[in-house]
């Protein structure tokens, strides 16, 4: 098990002047920053603040797969719940302090963006995601830079078959290496006059943190603040509305490759800026669809909303919530029963007057009958005759 010849890029001539060529990346960047204002644009025209439904969710999304993208699963109630406390909401839900640490360390990188980003700040990021000192049930140095003397590497595969993957510069050097890392960040921040394109600034802040691999545990999530603090910077705006995370989730192994790539290349990082310039369209992509469903649910709910009672009302939502085909099976008589604790007779009533109100359109005959919500352009999977 040893590390690839291959010197990292660290090692080679140049380091750590990282740069780009515009013409290389403009495209993509472009690109970026189109999606980027669709998404503003949608969300100003349904005067999106930091606690409407899409903001919590987007917010919640990072955290979840921030945390995933490590292999770490969280429970969705308890970072939800933590979200909406730390948003101001109020919340009965669960609380646990790891969820609490991790929502702490999204939310300060994404709405205190003004603030320095410097050695205490990172410190008191990686201390809050390990309330308790361990990493798992080992104990790990927390709020400081790793000091220990054997080499730090990022090692995969089966147990007795690991392969090294990455090898980061010794412990000795960290705090130059940090220092020089945390005045380039300044310098190049907008408030600073810096001019260097925002997405592109968070690809080459992401690459050269995550090079570094100042701490023992908690880089991955620590860098990936770091890019969306920087995209905050260039935004001016404390409203989330994209979770670049669950982009880099869903394409998990590609980001893992890229990254190891670009830390194996030399210091022009054009390659590695335009693979994260798409994913960070792809993110915004995938948020524009989501506002585009809140305002086709917001147009059902002007259209409707009147014409139902609380049963109704409670049924659709949930319908209207779960998406096109989200709710398995369609909604029947007895799923209604069970979600709004009405009679037999009720539900059939209920369910009967909503597809009659345009409301919900139905399929089947007797005990086979399904009910689905009848918004624009869902189909539900369901073929109807």
């Amino acid at each position: 098990m040893s590390p690839k010849r291959t010197p990292y890029i660290w090692q080679k001539p140049g380091w750590p002047e990282l740069h780009f060529d515009m013409a290389t990346v403009g495209q993509e960047l472009t690109d970026a920053h189109r999606m980027l204002g669709e998404i503003e644009g949608k969300a100003a025209a349904l005067g999106l603040g930091t606690t409407s439904d899409v903001a919590l969710d987007v917010f919640s999304g990072e955290v979840i797969a921030t945390a995933a993208i490590e292999g770490e699963a969280l429970s969705v109630d308890a970072v939800r719940s933590s979200v909406m406390r730390r948003l101001g909401m109020g919340s009965t839900g669960p609380s646990n302090r790891h969820v609490d640490g991790l929502v702490e360390v999204v939310n300060d990188a994404t709405t205190r963006f003004d603030l320095p980003l410097d050695e205490d700040r990172l410190c008191r990021w990686q201390s809050a995601l390990f309330p308790g000192g361990t990493s798992g049930i080992q104990r790990i140095a927390v709020g400081r830079y790793r000091d220990h003397e054997e080499p730090m590497q990022i090692v995969g595969g089966k147990l007795g078959r690991e392969t090294i993957y990455y090898v980061a510069p010794p412990s000795r050097t960290v705090r130059a290496e940090m220092d020089r890392f945390l005045a380039w960040f300044a310098d190049t921040a907008p408030a600073a006059g810096g001019t260097l394109d925002g997405v592109a600034r968070a690809a080459v802040a992401h690459l050269w943190f995550e090079t570094i691999h100042p701490f023992e545990d908690g880089n991955g999530r620590i860098g990936r603040a770091i890019m969306d603090m920087a995209i905050a910077q260039h935004q001016r705006k404390p409203v989330r509305l994209y979770s670049l995370s669950r982009q880099l989730l869903s394409s998990r192994k590609d980001y893992y490759d890229s990254l190891n790539q670009a830390q194996r290349g030399d210091v022009d990082v054009s390659a590695w800026v335009q693979w994260l310039a798409r994913q960070f369209s792809a993110a915004c992509t995938h948020t524009s669809t989501v506002i585009d469903q809140a305002i086709a649910k917001r147009r059902f709910w002007d259209q409707h909303g009147a014409r139902v009672n609380d049963r109704q009302r409670m049924v659709l939502q949930r319908l209207l919530d779960d998406g096109d085909g989200g709710f398995d099976g369609g909604m029947n008589a007895e799923k209604y029963m069970k979600i709004t604790k009405a009679s037999k007779p009720t539900a059939t009533r209920d369910l009967a007057a909503m597809v009659e109100a345009g409301q919900m359109w139905s399929i089947g005959m007797g005990r086979a009958v399904r009910y689905y919500v009848n918004m624009p352009g869902w189909t539900h999977g369901v073929e109807r005759g």
